[in-house]
């Protein structure tokens, strides 16, 4: 439908001529239909209503269509909480072979990962295969990703060692290194699980995808600082994570006595381990080569340190891991000792950390096989299984995205693969524990090596760079502070860069001019789209701003103004287009009532266009709306600039 101006001196609200106003009375345009419509509406949900809607959405009932019983409400928050009820009834044998191969595959990549990510974690070995049997099968029955395999990841071993051994050395008080390590995880559980529960999965989203890249890569290089012990043999190394103090430290170790035999045991493997990789994305039937390279490559080298006795010439060897299941660790969490802050602050940054990485990973493959993935069931899924983790001898587990990757690859339909896999690693830990005692140190260093490239995305950061200088600041603080700082730094350095960017955007918000496009009701920007035209005696003004607050309030009072004052004799009315404002403080409803005061005593005339539900209803509570008069609220802009048009007598306000 063509759009009909309206013509000059008609009110748009009821086509009917304006009336000329009393000099001595503020100028109201005659007929409110849309106003009503506007003023009207049912109050907005007060803040007590959505923090008990969220709560409501967790436990709600689901299935509307069947009849509400106690038995039904019940079964609908298990299958909430164990999405494992939902497709059990429809796996097959089909769906189990898949899984099986998966699962075998899966197993097959997870066992040397772990044990390297273990002495990451400053752990024994074998607690590192523990994380890989009990997080996994707890997940199997209450996440929701088909894909995503669980256990150990590099990021989360390394924030663990860095933060807990400044607590306790574990190389003096291996024990009470332990406990605090089952203590942080098991707060990481809790974390997780309240995310997920009370529907905060928005806290996540406060660590940015460019500080997450930064980090991602500073740790990486870290990572594989650290790993220089391992592949050199050396003795005595830093505990420090930054790279000032690991070169320092390399440096006096080469100039000790070392052994070349674990720098080419190392690299060997390492070069074995990534030929592998590349043939298996090359040729993507033989993808299972490069998920049999790490076990492989340890089974090789343990065969060839007993065959040469090569741990008797210098070549560092992992000796004793511990056989059997997990055992239970519940009396080593504790939660009223001394320490119980350091472990929950450790503990925040973990939960944060992992449910960034499980979450991302998981929505990822969810998205190439169609399907919807509830962040918010992950995070109860996660917390779960880091709590019943804790309570059996885990460390924090997390999703892994290369694991996922050769768990996808391998054709895994369900989170069955996971169960098939931790059953695996169970039997490794019955039966095979013995056979790694000559297992060299620098094969899990290799190991651990070889999964870092996909954690530096070179091409994102110049990306960043391209697009939005800003991030990439948020980018490079985040990757400098944890390479040449600590991991806390960086941490701290990206959030505080973050903040920044968002406060910075708050106190200067765009306050932009509008014209209208020539036969519509459309109105631009007029500095982005030449083409539109001012409207004659109007300034339209639209706000971008979600939130009018006391941070920018009184700039965007001044600038429009300035804009006013600039041009006094040009203007007779005001239009305000609200709709990008969702909320307002008092300091907002302060700034608009000046505004108004001051543009009355110019005898200007202000009107508001699209207002939120939320806007109008603190409007309405602090009679702004009755101060500048029901008949100047529109649902449009361009009512709102006809309207204003109309009224002839603008100039004649009263200065009050």
């Amino acid at each position: 439908m063509e759009f009909q101006p309206f013509p000059q001196g008609v009110h748009p609200n009821t086509s009917e001529p304006a009336m000329e106003p009393m000099a001595s009375e503020p100028s109201v345009p005659i007929g409110t239909a849309f106003a009503d419509l506007l003023l009207q509406g049912p109050e907005h949900p007060s803040l007590w209503n959505d923090l008990t809607g969220m709560f409501r959405k967790a436990f709600r009932w689901r299935g509307a269509d069947k009849r509400f019983t106690l038995s039904v409400y019940v079964m609908s928050v298990l299958q909430g909480l164990f999405p494992i009820l939902d497709w059990w009834k429809t796996y097959n044998l089909k769906f189990f072979r898949s899984d099986l191969m998966a699962g075998l595959t899966l197993a097959s990549l997870s066992i040397p990962q772990s044990i390297g990510y273990a002495t990451l974690a400053k752990l024994d070995p074998q607690y590192g295969l523990y994380t890989s049997v009990v997080p996994p099968l707890v997940y199997a029955v209450t996440g929701s990703s088909r894909e995503i395999a669980i256990g150990p990841v590099a990021i989360v071993s390394l924030l663990l060692s860095s933060m807990i051994q400044k607590i306790v050395d574990p190389s003096v008080d291996p024990a009470f290194y332990r406990k605090m390590v089952f203590t942080v995880t098991f707060l990481t559980g809790v974390f997780q699980f309240a995310f997920g529960l009370f529907r905060l999965g928005f806290l996540v989203d406060f660590l940015s995808h460019a500080a997450i890249v930064g980090f991602m890569g500073g740790a990486a290089i870290v990572i594989g600082l650290q790993q220089l012990k391992g592949l050199l043999g050396l003795s005595h190394f830093t505990n420090r994570t930054d790279v000032v103090s690991v070169t320092k430290a390399v440096w006096v170790s080469v100039h000790e006595t070392w052994h070349p035999e674990n720098v080419f045991i190392g690299c060997s493997f390492f070069m074995f381990i990534l030929a592998m990789r590349f043939i298996g994305r090359k040729y993507k039937k033989l993808f299972w080569v490069s998920a049999i390279a790490p076990v492989l490559s340890v089974a090789l080298s343990t065969l060839f340190v007993y065959a040469t006795r090569a741990d008797k010439h210098g070549v560092k060897i992992i000796q004793k891991v511990n056989s059997g299941i997990n055992a239970s660790s519940v009396e080593q969490i504790d939660l009223k000792g001394g320490y119980a802050a350091e472990c929950a602050k450790i503990a925040l940054v973990c939960a944060v950390i992992a449910l960034t990485e499980a979450v991302a990973v998981g929505r990822s493959f969810s998205a190439i096989n169609g399907y919807r993935l509830d962040g918010n069931k992950e995070m109860v899924a996660m917390g779960f299984m880091n709590i019943a983790g804790s309570l059996s001898s885990c460390y924090v587990a997390t999703g892994s995205f290369s694991r996922t990757a050769v768990n996808f690859a391998a054709g895994c339909k369900t989170t069955v693969s996971n169960i098939i896999m931790a059953a695996t690693v169970m039997v490794a830990l019955e039966l095979l524990t013995k056979l790694l005692y000559y297992t060299p140190v620098s094969i899990l260093a290799s190991i651990i090596l070889s999964a870092l490239p996909g954690l530096i995305n070179v091409q994102e950061v110049c990306f960043l760079w391209k697009v939005d200088k800003m991030d990439f600041l948020t980018c490079m603080g985040s990757f400098l502070g944890v390479l040449f700082g600590s991991v806390e730094i960086g941490l701290s350095v990206a959030l505080l860069v973050s903040f920044a960017k968002i406060i910075i955007q708050s106190i200067w918000p765009q306050v932009e001019i509008l014209g209208r496009l020539q036969g519509t009701e459309i109105f631009c920007n007029v500095k982005q789209y030449p083409v539109v035209h001012e409207t004659p005696t109007v300034l339209t003004v639209r706000i971008e701003t979600s939130f009018l607050c006391f941070v920018n309030s009184s700039s965007i009072k001044e600038k429009i103004m300035g804009w006013v004052t600039d041009e006094r004799e040009a203007f007779r009315s005001v239009v305000l287009d609200m709709s990008n404002v969702v909320n307002m403080d008092t300091s907002g409803l302060a700034a608009l009532e000046e505004l108004h005061k001051e543009l009355a005593c110019l005898g200007i005339q202000m009107a508001i266009a699209k207002p939120g539900w939320q806007v109008i209803h603190k409007m309405k509570l602090a009679r702004l709306v009755d101060g500048i008069g029901e008949g100047w609220f529109f649902l449009t802009v361009g009512e709102a600039v006809e309207a204003c048009l109309a009224n002839k007598a603008g100039n004649a306000l009263e200065c009050c």
